[in-house]
């Protein structure tokens, strides 16, 4: 009997565990490397999958190969890196040390430039990029919640890595330019930041047009930069990247329709930065809205708003005292 080589989830926090629970639900051979915090939620209880469109499962600790120890990657033919992008460096050197230099290693972490620092640290070793687009929340006890729509799009290539880890609740696609992709899912992410500071659920954000005209602000200064950049996203939606700000500043009932259409999302959906600065913890602020701030000032060009929440989340990092709860004029002050 030929042993099958499992799939490695490097760094399980809410995406990683959902993706690695959705491939095992599925009947892949998952492996899970998380902290022993994690680990043990999981080995206590279960690791249980729910998600906006009625899936509900729980995974057994059997049905998992779960470590702290990233031993664990040693056999992988595939590894999933989730970790914060500020760990990127960290799991690679891990990765390099612990993992076989056949194994495929994808990115499926926020901002734009994890695959470089992947591909620094681990020379010679297929290194696919990777965008998720839906947001996980983690509720506790070994629970984990898919709160919003859309399928993940990893970078093609000749192994067809994207159908491999295409499973049921968990749809990937092969895309051919993964760098205009992540872009685009950054200019999404620029809202992540806003609902942190709001201190309300998504849904009710986007239906209100202050928080869009924010919203739609902040996008339009980063397509500036990125035009400026020479870069052209796509878009993490069906709506085109630079007819989106446009659409978020429609009246309320207008744009209600149109979201319906276009993207689900659970009514206590929350950014992943939100629950961040709820559970004191580092943001990605400096990969999402700082990348905008750093290339706008290579370019000679200002990116103010930008610059602002950037300012503001990290104020409440330092805080330490969970969303500070603003109002839309008072984050524009």
């Amino acid at each position: 009997m030929i042993k099958t080589r499992p799939i490695c989830i490097a760094g399980a926090g809410s995406i990683g565990c959902f993706v690695g629970g959705a491939l095992a639900a599925a009947g892949r051979d998952v492996a899970i490397l998380g902290r022993r915090r994690i680990v043990d939620s999981i080995e206590a209880h279960c690791l249980r999958l729910t998600s906006f469109e009625g899936f509900d499962q729980c995974l057994a600790p059997g049905q998992l190969r779960l470590s702290d120890d990233p031993a664990i990657m040693s056999e992988a033919k595939i590894i999933l890196v989730t970790v914060k992008s500020g760990d990127t460096a960290e799991m690679a050197r891990l990765i390099a040390d612990h993992a076989a230099k056949d194994a495929t290693v994808v990115s499926l972490q926020n901002g734009v430039g994890n695959v470089e620092v992947l591909r620094a640290t681990l020379p010679g070793r297929r290194i696919l990029g990777g965008m998720v687009p839906f947001n996980v929340i983690a509720k506790g006890d070994g629970h984990v919640h898919r709160a919003t729509s859309g399928n993940i799009v990893v970078e093609r290539d000749e192994a067809d890595t994207a159908s491999v880890l295409s499973v049921p609740y968990l749809a990937v696609l092969a895309g051919d330019d993964i760098v205009g992709v992540q872009w685009g899912k950054l200019l999404v992410n620029l809202n992540n930041a806003l609902n942190a500071l709001s201190d309300i659920p998504l849904r009710s954000q986007l239906a209100q047009r202050a928080w869009r005209s924010l919203f739609a602000d902040q996008m339009a200064e980063g397509l500036a930069v990125l035009k400026a950049a020479g870069i052209k996203p796509i878009s993490a939606t069906p709506i085109p990247a630079w007819l989106t700000p446009h659409l978020l500043r429609l009246p309320d009932g207008l744009f209600s329709m149109l979201l319906g259409r276009t993207m689900k999302i659970d009514a206590n959906a929350r950014s992943s930065m939100w629950e961040d600065l709820q559970r004191d913890r580092r943001t990605e602020i400096d990969y999402l809205q700082g990348v905008v701030v750093e290339l706008a000032a290579k370019y000679q060009i200002t990116a103010p708003l930008s610059l602002r929440v950037m300012t503001l989340i990290k104020h409440a990092e330092t805080s330490g005292r969970g969303s500070p709860a603003l109002t839309p004029d008072q984050i524009r002050s």
